[in-house]
């Protein structure tokens, strides 16, 4: 070990929701943690895009808004005193002659571990723009991609568009807020939970939402990037005038692996092709969980990566701990040490 390089058991990629409770799962194995995140705050996605967006599908929780999941894995990690290097970036990955990896990241942090576990999500993100002409001029002021507060909205005419998720969500989550919602959507069928898409439909049957459909958006109208309506269009070309104080585009993020595209991974559509049991790579001691990780099968879902978090920790404590046996022991019996 070079001086000034950091040592520790698990190195972790990435300090959204998987991350954080693969930090909680190593601790619960009696391994420590560092974790690099380019991002300057813990949360990903969860954090940087839609901290008030609410979340339906995480155990024991009917609904929890996204920044306040991320605060409760926080604490859960928070005793088992992970290291954070926020604002960084790992940029490369070079195999230890005695096993184990070195992650170098920018600002000349390197760091030494006996395994690495990859939760980037889907890496580096990015909205999908919609081909409006003179649509930046409006970005920031009264289109948005992302929402980080809900009360941003209160009392404005709010146009959404998109089909999927958190077109649907945030509908639902705007629609007591905002003086009008308005979904433009291109078919009739969304790419949403089929619990969300119940929910849509009883407040457009309550008229607390309106659905434009099959619409696409066509143009803006407004000065100085302050919208005063949205000019929409059936696919036939017939267009109609939506009056509209704020344009949420929805269509999904654009994904960029960065650095991890030259690990030497098996990938496919951007993605890490692991072991469903154990999240391994096919190079020793590298582990890929979360959005990023893929096999036949796969469901998309928080839940399921927090499971994959908990492989992948049980299979690389052979490679912190080599030789000791693994003791698989339940929270109910042994309790988390450090918590109050």
């Amino acid at each position: 070990m070079t001086p000034g390089t950091l040592r520790t058991d698990i190195l972790v990629i990435g300090a959204g929701p998987v991350g954080l409770f693969a930090v909680f799962e190593a601790g619960m194995l009696g391994m420590k943690c560092h974790v690099v995140d380019v991002l300057d705050e813990v949360g990903g996605q969860c954090t940087a895009l839609y901290p008030e967006k609410p979340i339906y599908d995480i155990p024991g929780y009917p609904e929890i808004l996204a920044g306040d999941l991320i605060d409760k894995l926080a604490r859960q990690a928070a005793p088992f005193n992970p290291v954070y290097h926020l604002g960084r970036q790992v940029t490369a990955l070079a195999p230890r002659p005695g096993g184990g990896w070195r992650a170098t990241a920018d600002r000349g942090l390197d760091i030494e571990a006996a395994a690495i576990v990859i939760a980037a999500g889907v890496g580096a993100f990015g909205p999908h723009r919609p081909l409006i002409p003179g649509i930046e001029a409006y970005e920031g002021k009264s289109v948005f991609y992302f929402v980080k507060r809900r009360e941003d909205l209160r009392g404005r005419r709010v146009v959404i568009a998109g089909g999927g998720d958190s077109a649907v969500d945030w509908a639902i989550a705007l629609s007591d807020v905002a003086a009008s919602v308005t979904v433009v959507h291109r078919r009739a069928k969304f790419r949403a939970a089929p619990a969300s898409e119940r929910r849509l439909t009883e407040l457009v049957a309550a008229g607390a939402i309106e659905l434009a459909i099959p619409y696409q958006l066509a143009g803006l109208d407004g000065q100085d990037g302050r919208l005063s309506a949205v000019r929409i269009a059936t696919l036939d070309g017939e267009e109609r005038l939506v009056p509209a104080d704020a344009l949420l585009a929805f269509f999904g993020l654009t994904m960029n692996l960065g650095p991890i595209a030259a690990w030497g991974l098996n990938l496919d559509r951007n993605r890490i092709v692991v072991d469903p049991a154990t999240g391994a790579t096919g190079r020793a001691g590298l582990y890929a969980i979360g959005d990023i990780a893929h096999y036949p099968g796969k469901l998309k879902l928080i839940v399921t990566s927090f499971a994959e978090a908990a492989m992948a920790m049980h299979a690389a404590y052979a490679l912190a701990r080599p030789g000791q046996a693994l003791h698989v022991e339940y929270s109910t019996l042994r309790g988390v040490i450090g918590l109050p």
